[in-house]
């Protein structure tokens, strides 16, 4: 069953990391750190991309750390692997009614955005770390998929610390590497068009996670054998049917978050100007930075 468990731990925790580069947070990331826009703060891209990839690891390292804290419990408890198999399907049953919204409610999120100030206030490599630890460690800011939960319940039902720790580090390091899609965004007219194409990939992303929790369903009632395959057919026909007709779970990021936070969802508008306003490096920003 740890063998099992390890592989769609693993497969949920790299739907889920990419499902959140869709969030407000992820988007703004998106935004913010462009070759165009580190060249006018006077920054290379590429090294402010690599301490962000890196703080991104570190947090999931700490997400992990988590999980393995949870692995320790739960083997010291000697659960068996029928027990531990139903927790696990139990737990994917829960998150994949949230995402289809079968229930009408969703499972409790937050939501957080990263403080911007950061890119004037400190270093490159205080503001692409620290942006990349919030965003990797997962629960930190907007959580727009719950399967983030279900990669904590995963990996802590392993019972293995050390698989636990590499798949919070996976899921890190896939959140982290996003930053580099806008790569060749020179301009903010490359950076637009690069929006509205991302923008069109995201019912595939949500796509994604329901082919992850369908699977990861069949996959566990085969392990476990005892439990009624009745649930589990109903969630994967509703989960088929979702994805057969292209309707999208209602969204965390884009019907229950506050309104304060709908300019994120323009930003390659509104923090691509950001940039370029910010991206003379005068005043308080420079002083703030040589503090650092």
């Amino acid at each position: 069953m740890t063998n099992i468990l390890s592989v769609l731990a693993l497969l949920v925790a790299a739907a889920a990391a990419v499902r959140s580069t869709w969030s407000p947070c992820g988007l703004s990331m998106l935004s913010t750190i462009t070759p165009f826009g580190e060249r006018g703060r006077g920054n290379r891209y590429g090294a402010t991309c690599g301490w962000f990839v890196f703080g991104a690891a570190f947090g999931g390292l700490c997400l992990g750390g988590l999980a393995a804290g949870l692995a320790l419990t739960v083997h010291a408890s000697g659960a068996s692997s029928a027990l531990v198999g139903t927790l696990a399907l139990g737990a994917t049953m829960v998150v994949a009614v949230s995402e289809t919204n079968l229930a009408g409610a969703r499972l409790p999120a937050h939501f957080r955005q990263v403080n911007e100030r950061w890119l004037d206030a400190y270093r490159p490599w205080v503001y692409g770390a620290g942006f990349g630890f919030q965003i990797g460690c997962g629960l930190a800011t907007y959580i727009t998929t719950a399967t983030v939960y279900l990669t904590v319940v995963l990996a802590a039902l392993t019972t293995s610390p050390t698989v636990a720790l590499l798949i919070g580090v996976a899921f890190g390091l896939v959140r982290g590497s996003a930053v580099g899609l806008t790569r060749n965004s020179r301009t903010p007219m490359a950076l637009l068009a690069f929006h509205k194409k991302f923008d069109l990939l995201r019912p595939w992303a949500d796509r994604t996670v329901l082919a992850a929790l369908a699977l990861s369903a069949v996959v566990l009632s085969v392990a476990v054998g005892t439990v009624s395959t009745l649930v589990v057919v109903v969630v994967v026909a509703a989960s088929a049917v979702v994805v057969r007709l292209g309707l999208q779970p209602r969204s965390i990021d884009s019907e229950d978050a506050p309104a304060s936070t709908s300019a994120s969802r323009a930003a390659p508008e509104s923090v691509g100007s950001g940039n370029a306003a910010t991206s003379g490096g005068t005043g308080s920003g420079r002083l703030s930075r040589q503090r650092w």
